[in-house]
């Protein structure tokens, strides 16, 4: 399977599908969400989805209520106005990477298979994990880690991968594993290099970057009383979500006025969703994910 969607019927619940509506799913993947939003649509309904691999376009789905766009959804405003949509009545975002892209080995995601240095989504941008690693200056590469990856050892990984890059070049992911045994302890070795992948995967494809870009059109494509429903998977991420959708922005506090009151463009719907152990159990990749909807007032 391509992808197996998490949270499938809660997520979509949460956008409160009208029949006629105009709805966007920013992270087609599989298809698995939009193939639900669909049918909950009537004949005058539409559903544009997005997703920059090409990988995922041949999941598109054969409706003519259905357009697929090869893009990242940083540029959601900008294709939406192409296609002739300046608001709508929904919006989906499942951010987590694929199960495609984590079981196709030479894709470079998992810590599971020794592949390549690559880590992209869009398989036509020039930066790759093996740039981030060979070609980063110490300081850089230990910010990635740092901020990406909440590392602790982040100063001392940057030190050591500098020196043995100077020996060798890093080019796969059993080069870069070697470079950090005495990081890797037996007990979360597991745990450790997924922290290191997730920092070098959020930096080659910029995923905080384009999540805030993302983030702040949603208000402007959203119809008043439309929805958004959104499916993190680490901290980072989910912060950013959380942060955003109670005061629309991503740090401090928004401005007051003289009664001490602030404006804000959304308010959240129920309050956080998480799967359940039944659904975990079917699907190991669910049991991080975070499910916050809103509504634009």
């Amino acid at each position: 399977m391509y992808h197996n969607p998490v949270l499938l019927k809660e997520t979509v619940d949460g956008l409160d599908v009208k029949p006629d509506g105009v709805y966007v799913d920013v992270t087609f993947g599989g298809g698995g969400h939009s193939r639900e939003i669909l049918s909950k649509l009537g004949e005058n309904g539409r559903l544009l989805a997005f997703d920059q691999d090409l990988d995922a376009l041949a999941n598109s789905i054969d409706d003519k209520r259905f357009t697929l766009i090869n893009e990242n959804f940083r540029y959601v405003k900008r294709f939406l106005r192409f296609h002739g949509v300046k608001e709508v009545d929904g919006v989906l975002a499942d951010f987590g990477v694929s199960s495609h892209q984590f079981d196709v080995a030479e894709r470079g995601f998992s810590t599971r298979f020794e592949a390549k240095l690559d880590m992209r989504m869009n398989q036509q941008n020039e930066l790759s994990a093996y740039h981030v690693v060979n070609e980063y200056e110490e300081n850089r590469l230990k910010q990635v880690l740092l901020e990406y990856g909440e590392l602790r050892s982040a100063p001392a990984m940057a030190r050591m991968i500098v020196a043995e890059r100077q020996n060798e070049l890093i080019v796969t992911s059993d080069q870069l594993k070697k470079v950090l045994r005495k990081f890797l302890s037996p007990r979360h070795e597991n745990k450790i290099l997924a922290q290191i992948y997730q920092a070098i995967r959020i930096e080659v494809n910029q995923e905080i970057e384009a999540l805030k870009e993302f983030l702040q059109q949603t208000p402007e494509i959203l119809k008043q009383g439309g929805r958004l429903s959104f499916i993190s998977y680490h901290s980072l991420e989910d912060r950013l979500v959380k942060r955003f959708i109670r005061n629309g922005l991503f740090e401090g506090e928004p401005e007051r006025d003289m009664f001490g009151n602030f404006e804000v463009p959304l308010k959240k719907v129920n309050g956080l969703i998480v799967p359940t152990q039944d659904e975990i159990k079917l699907n190991s990749r669910a049991r991080s994910a975070k499910l916050r909807i809103a509504e634009k007032l």
